[in-house]
């Protein structure tokens, strides 16, 4: 199962997702270089490679990022498109030089409760019902990562953006 260690942060949850591709894939994510500890393994038979980014925060963006203006656990895959205000993605678009075509799939972390610090708020731990919904949104992350890279963004987006909460399946 997915997103076994409970009380990880909602900062790490690009991690966690990145971890469960890895194991469901079966690629070791444990070589050192961009920046990043990664992976290189196969998806079906496409070759790719996974990364970790082992940055400061702010410059996450080299390699993936979580988001907090989506609601928790909430899928999201677009083609392309802006920073969002996130520091991470910031960074990734200006290694690109200013581009944004490139597909990306974001993970909602929800939004801090009341006047919560978001600083605080992401680097809180999940309640029990907060980390069943994000097991089950990791859950669906690795199989659009696998449809993506095997059937292109077109499916993949369908099915990301189409999908139904845990509740609703319930």
């Amino acid at each position: 199962m997915v997103g076994r260690r409970p009380g990880e942060s909602r900062e790490e949850v690009g991690f966690e997702l990145l971890d469960a591709i890895a194991e469901a894939e079966g690629i070791p994510v444990k070589s050192v270089n961009f920046k990043s500890l990664f992976g290189k393994g196969f998806i079906g038979s496409v070759p790719v490679i996974l990364a970790k980014p082992q940055t400061f925060m702010n410059v996450s963006g080299e390699s993936l990022y979580d988001d907090l203006d989506l609601p928790l656990a909430k899928l999201r895959l677009l083609p392309k498109g802006g920073h969002g205000g996130h520091n991470g993605m910031r960074s990734i678009i200006d290694r690109f030089k200013g581009s944004r075509d490139f597909p990306r799939l974001r993970i909602g972390i929800g939004r801090p409760p009341g006047k919560m610090d978001a600083a605080n708020f992401v680097l809180a731990s999940f309640n029990r019902p907060e980390r069943e919904e994000l097991d089950f949104a990791l859950q669906r992350g690795v199989e659009a990562v696998r449809i993506l890279v095997l059937e292109g963004f077109n499916k993949s987006a369908t099915f990301v953006n189409t999908a139904k909460s845990m509740e609703q399946l319930s």
